[in-house]
């Protein structure tokens, strides 16, 4: 099968298991905090660490497995986890000032984005 068809896969399923805590965490937590967010981009952070690390110290798997796993399968859960990994290489290559204008960069561009967006449409439909 195609690597894109893994990626494609593993997105279907964690998109699914992304609305799953949106709806739970909306239950139980409430709906006053973003809490449905925060929950998968910990968790999210949390799996990406442990299985590259795994798979690069334990575990053999070809690159359509780790494309359905990372890209796939927590990619579709949260793209913060790709956005930690990419700072944690950054790091551990010890390219500190790249690291920070990514983290940095990232989230306050990110931020702006959003706003912009928000604006722009806010102000063509008004």
């Amino acid at each position: 099968m195609p690597t894109i068809v893994w990626v494609a896969l593993g997105g279907a399923i964690s998109s699914a298991a992304r609305y799953g805590v949106n709806v739970w965490s909306g239950r139980v937590l409430g709906a006053e905090f973003p809490w449905h967010t925060f929950i998968v981009n910990v968790m999210g952070c949390f799996a990406m660490g442990a299985l590259v690390s795994l798979m690069a110290l334990k575990l053999n798997v070809g690159p359509e497995i780790r494309a359905f796993l990372t890209t796939g399968i927590l990619g579709g859960f949260t793209t913060f986890s790709a956005f930690s990994l990419d700072f944690a290489l950054l790091v551990e290559r010890k390219t500190y000032g790249a690291a920070v204008a990514y983290g940095a960069g990232s989230v306050a561009l990110s931020l702006i984005a959003v706003f912009a967006g928000l604006y722009l449409v806010r102000s063509l439909a008004s």
